[in-house]
């Protein structure tokens, strides 16, 4: 009973943020020894699982009371009281400590993106969530510090574009959940979440609309820059810039969510709705598969 508990409060469905950490995998795929690469990846995706849990726990300690008077929140362990607070800091200290090992075992590299999103979210939980637009930029770094932790764990260099393009996604995504929760809460948001205080729905709607612009953008931009063989050319050509194949996926992806947003006023959690939105899942399936055949196709062509 305890241990479910303990596993609920780790909040297992956000470990589908840190798939981030095989961007580096998938945008290199062929390109290094792939039961290598995935394996190394793949223990990375768990140290930060680990460590993401271990963010959870804390930030549940640190919003038990709001959580109580929040409608779906209120039924968090520590919130209803089936967790202790002592229990789930324990547990947090455990993960965290699991988390910064497995790291190490990677690599000193690795080790240090571990523990600089470590800091990261120990600070967003502590302090930088009350602070304006810095809340929403501190959630974005670490996303973009998964996506490199993932190249770093398979020896491969992360790109500006990798990095730029996850972060205009991390933003999209924060700003979204800022949205529905000032929808869902209306009055009582700022009772819930000081800093929605600070917000208002036509502000977020404007940063939203930047934020996709630039990021339909700064993607294509990504798969041009982002050859799929070894020749560079000062041309376009499909076949050296095969991952153009995948921008109608991201535009459709990040058109379906917004239609999520804001005609079913969704977005609050988007590792739920990435996973039970059929039409959302399958478009992302579909990009990861259509974007590993262009990098491994592409690849192969050029060493022929």
């Amino acid at each position: 009973m305890m241990l479910a508990i303990l596993i609920e409060s780790a909040r297992p469905r956000q470990w589908i943020k840190n798939l981030l950490v095989y961007a580096g995998f998938l945008f290199t795929f062929g390109r290094v020894p792939t039961g290598w690469a995935f394996l190394k990846a793949t223990e990375g995706f768990i140290a930060f699982c680990l460590l993401s849990s271990a963010a959870y726990l804390l930030n549940d300690l640190c919003d038990s009371g709001n959580d109580a008077r929040h409608p779906t929140k209120k039924h968090r362990p520590i919130a209803s009281g089936r967790l202790s607070e002592k229990a789930a800091a324990v547990a947090a200290v455990i993960c965290l400590v699991w988390g910064l090992a497995i790291a190490v075992w990677l690599g000193p590299l690795f080790a240090s993106l571990a523990a600089l999103y470590a800091v990261v979210t120990i600070a967003y939980n502590v302090a930088l969530k009350h602070t304006v637009l810095i809340d929403v930029m501190a959630v974005s770094a670490g996303y973009v510090i998964r996506a490199f932790a993932g190249a770093v764990a398979i020896d491969v260099p992360a790109s500006f574009w990798l990095a730029f393009c996850t972060l205009l996604l991390a933003l999209f995504l924060s700003l979204c959940k800022r949205r529905a929760e000032m929808t869902v809460l209306q009055e009582a948001a700022g009772d819930h979440r000081a800093i929605l205080n600070h917000y208002t729905v036509p502000l977020l709607d404007q940063m939203i609309s930047v934020v996709t612009a630039s990021a339909l953008m700064a993607y294509a931009l990504y798969t041009y820059h982002t050859p799929t063989t070894d020749a560079v050319t000062a041309r376009w050509s499909f076949r050296e810039h095969m991952l153009t194949a995948t921008i109608p996926f991201v535009v459709y992806g990040i058109y379906r969510y917004l239609y999520l947003v804001y005609t079913r006023d969704l977005g609050g959690a988007p590792e739920v709705l990435f996973l039970k939105d059929r039409p959302l899942l399958l478009n992302v399936i579909l990009w990861g598969i259509v974007s590993a055949a262009a990098v491994y196709i592409g690849r192969s062509i050029g060493v022929g």
